[in-house]
Parts: structure tokens; sequence; C-alpha cells
């Protein structure tokens, strides 16, 4: 059996008096012709998204006045939506000294630099059995290992020295290439068996050679940040 409320410790309290995280001093202010893209950010709502960009703004620009380094960790979903253009501007402007990304973005980067598209159709290539299978992806990656690795090389560098040393059309627009070429270091940090490289019937022996080497240099003492580099 259910007891009736009991609203007798009901007490209100005054919209004027109360603490509020919302009023129109955070409000955005609408653009109006000829406002600078400065103005429009500074007239942006100082609240949730916005506030948080605003504080990683600062902190960028904070450690860069001091000269600290900025390491920027991205998924594969930031090149294949189109931003590592803007990524490479920071990078050439110095915003940024450092990227760490996963396997995929690899993936997405060299997708890139060859053919200048990339993304599949998940449902449907999982279908025929053909997602991931891209013959020139997984032949790119594994041999630039092949030859990386060995020479003290880790991921990153060795993937990015094959894309700006190669003749691949679109080599000027790949982050890692470009990286590599300015100096910037780029750590790729792979799950095994968690990436389409992984998946890819072309992990023969020329990529267990590559293992073989990553065993050696590992043996040889390099740091696993070194090796991964």
């Amino acid at each position: 059996m259910t007891r009736p409320l009991d609203f007798t410790r009901l007490r209100r309290t005054s919209l004027y008096s109360r603490a509020s995280k919302v009023s129109f001093r955070g409000f955005g202010l609408p653009p109006r012709p000829g406002m600078s893209f400065a103005r429009f950010l500074e007239g942006l709502p100082d609240y949730l998204a916005v506030k948080d960009f605003r504080a990683v703004v600062e902190a960028i620009a904070r450690a860069r006045r001091r000269g600290a380094p900025v390491l920027l960790g991205i998924g594969a979903h930031f090149i294949k939506v189109g931003l590592s253009p803007l990524l490479l501007q920071g990078i050439r402007d110095g915003v940024f000294t450092a990227v760490a990304m996963n396997g995929a973005g690899v993936v997405h980067d060299v997708e890139l630099a060859l053919a200048g598209k990339t993304s599949e159709d998940v449902a449907a290539h999982l279908q025929d059995g053909s997602f991931g299978m891209a013959g020139e992806t997984a032949r790119f990656v594994h041999a630039a290992l092949a030859e990386g690795i060995p020479s003290g090389l880790g991921f990153g560098a060795s993937v990015g020295k094959a894309i700006a040393s190669s003749k691949a059309r679109y080599r000027k627009k790949s982050l890692l290439g470009e990286a590599y070429r300015l100096g910037v270091p780029v750590t790729v940090h792979v799950a095994v068996g968690a990436t389409l490289l992984a998946l890819s019937w072309l992990l023969t022996l020329r990529a267990w050679r590559c293992i073989v080497s990553f065993q050696r240099a590992r043996e040889r003492g390099f740091l696993a940040e070194q090796v991964v580099a």
C-alpha cells in the first residue's frame, strides 16, 4: 500500500536569489556583416563546448608562450572527416609540437596520400568479405615498416618517411608525410588485431620480417616510446 505524499516540508525558493548557471551575460551575439572571425568566436555562448574550447585554446597558447611542447592526440575520424589540413597548418605554425594517433588513422592517411580518398561502406563490404582488403594500403604500410623499423624508426616515422619519399600523388597533403618532412614526431599506437592492417591477407613474409626486426630492436635496448614513435 502506498503512502500519500507529505508536502509539509516543501519550501519554495526565490528565482531572483537562487544561484543559476545561465544568464544573458553568457549568451551569443548574432554575426553581422564585416565581423571578423575573432569577433565571431568571442561572440559565441560562453557555455559547455565553447567554454571548454576557450580553455583549451588558452592552455595551448600559455604552453607555447613558455616554450612547452603541445602534443595532440587524435583518432582516425579526425583525418577521415577532413581536419588534417588544419592540423598541418597548426604544425607549420608551431602550435602543435607532436601528434599521437591510432592505427586506423594511418590507414586513412595512407589511402588519402595514395588515392586521394578513403573510408569504406563497412556494412556493405563486411557482407562480401572485402572490408579492409585494399592491397595497396597494406602493401605500402608493411613495406614502410619493414624498411624503417630495422633502422631505428618507429611506426609513425617509418610510414611518414615512406610517404614523403614516395611518388604518391597526394603525398604533400599527408599528415604523416608532412609531419616527417617538418621534423614533427607522430606516434602511432596500434592495438594488435584491432586495425585493418591486421585483417589484410598481405601480412606475408615481408611483414613477418618487420615483426622480427621490431623484436630485435627491442632486444637491442630501444625504449618502447622510441620504437613506436
